[in-house]
């Protein structure tokens, strides 16, 4: 069942988060899976578009634009049940480049507080016939006690005009299969869908109905790793489409572990949204497949929760992780997809 709730106002003050500078000398040092002067900050795969380094933590990052600027949402700090962290929000004027400007917290509905939450999670926006939706989710850590919910705005950059429509989807331990958190919304085959879960259940994808703010038909699962001694480690599903191929990225194994973290990135794409997705080998990623795009290396540990945006040039993926040289900070990091064989690939 929805709940309706409010918004209590949480706003912090203006900041500018620290960025790399980035000059066209260095950037044209860049290489394919080489090691540069640049790249020390954020880590040494190559082909960086743009390396950030960001000291304000960035978890679950998501990216979209609205008015020609660009913002990112991402999971609020955990602080207490009592003053739980919300949405974190930045935005950047200019290009996916930056800088980016933090602008506070998008606050925590009330809706939430039965969760017993310390922060709100993996936030997600799109834009619909002028109307923006917030996707998020409120959990207790390592359970499937949870809930996604949603808000909207015409005015993204406002934090104040969000308006919270309650829960979309919740689940309970012994009651639901699923886990209700990791919402990414998109459009494919006519109609809007949702892709949400995490252990548990593992990967599903389920229509939206016309308002966004409920879902309608049957959930269908889509990736699994049930195998696994670690209680099925898949979470953090994003799809989106290219050239005939709907693409199903997850996040594997553990996070939130600081550098003792074992994210990584895995993919498995389908001809239809709802499946079956296959790994390059032709393994369902049901049971158990996908080939890993994204790992640890060097002090880049554990990258994951990621997303994905399009530009005219290309698409970019989006993630964090924790970095191994300034004692497991989360920091944020946007690169370009290179392509193989119609597979994505940062090799």
């Amino acid at each position: 069942m929805k709940k309706k709730g409010m918004w209590i106002a949480i706003i912090i003050s203006l900041g500018v988060l620290i960025v790399v500078n980035i000059n066209s000398d260095k950037l044209n040092g860049l290489t394919n899976g080489g090691e540069t002067t640049l790249l020390e900050m954020s880590g040494k795969y190559g082909d960086y578009d743009p390396a950030l380094g960001i000291d304000d933590p960035v978890h679950d990052p998501s990216i979209f634009e609205a008015n020609g600027e660009f913002f990112v949402v991402s999971t609020g700090a955990a602080r207490s049940t009592d003053d739980p962290g919300g949405i974190f929000m930045r935005k950047s004027t200019e290009s996916l480049t930056g800088p980016w400007e933090a602008m506070g917290e998008i606050a925590v509905p009330e809706w939430t507080f039965d969760y017993n939450i310390a922060h709100l999670w993996a936030p997600h926006v799109v834009e619909k016939d002028g109307t923006y939706y917030l996707y998020y989710a409120a959990s207790i850590f390592g359970t499937n006690h949870s809930g996604i919910g949603v808000a909207s705005t015409t005015t993204p950059g406002d934090l104040a005009s969000w308006e919270d429509h309650g829960s979309i989807f919740t689940s309970a331990p012994g009651e639901t299969v699923y886990n209700a958190i990791d919402p990414m919304v998109f459009t494919a085959e006519g109609s809007w869908w949702m892709v949400y879960g995490s252990h548990f259940g593992g990967i599903v994808v389920q229509e939206l109905s016309d308002s966004m703010t409920e879902l309608s038909g049957e959930p269908t699962e889509i990736a699994s790793r049930e195998s696994t001694n670690q209680h099925n480690a898949i979470e953090g599903p994003t799809i989106f489409e290219r050239d005939g191929y709907y693409y199903l990225l997850t996040s594997w194994d553990s996070c939130c572990n600081g550098v003792d973290s074992t994210y990584k990135v895995a993919v498995g794409r389908a001809e239809s949204v709802t499946g079956p997705y296959l790994d390059s080998e032709g393994q369902e990623l049901l049971q158990g497949g996908g080939d890993i795009i994204l790992e640890s290396s060097d002090n880049q540990i554990g990258p994951g929760g990621q997303d994905v945006i399009q530009r005219n040039n290309g698409y970019y993926m989006v993630y964090h992780y924790y970095d191994g040289d300034a004692d497991g900070i989360i920091r944020m990091q946007i690169r370009k997809i290179k392509w193989l064989n119609n597979w994505p690939t940062f090799e």
